[in-house]
């Protein structure tokens, strides 16, 4: 869990020096943007590291498979996500894509490397 947590730390952080580094140009839309993009790969992310951890710990025969049935919740989670947020206009589309895809990408690689230190720990 503590993974989980040195996670939401860091996107926030992440989130908040994006902001800073735009100054005066970053409107309510582009924070707005931003923190929306963060938000659904961290949750995603977080999800899956705590179902990984609680799989293994219990019965890591069955990792293989929690992990595809979390990958089909995650592309219908995404898919709908994504579809309202930017179909409701809730956010610039352009700034949102950046964040959501830079999130996304960061968050699974620290996934992945959490999956692997699982995987050799033993």
């Amino acid at each position: 869990m503590k993974r989980g947590w040195w996670m939401l730390a860091g996107s926030a952080l992440s989130s908040f020096a994006i902001v800073a580094v735009r100054g005066d140009d970053a409107t309510p839309d582009l924070r707005l943007a931003v923190w929306f993009g963060m938000l659904a790969p961290l949750v995603a992310a977080l999800c899956a590291t705590v179902a990984m951890e609680r799989t293994y710990r219990k019965h890591p025969e069955d990792l293989m498979r929690m992990m595809i049935a979390a990958f089909g919740v995650k592309i219908v989670f995404f898919g709908g996500y994504i579809a309202l947020v930017v179909k409701a206009g809730w956010v610039r589309p352009v700034p949102f894509a950046i964040s959501f895809t830079a999130y996304f990408l960061g968050l699974h690689i620290v996934e992945a490397l959490h999956l692997r230190r699982l995987l050799t720990s033993t």
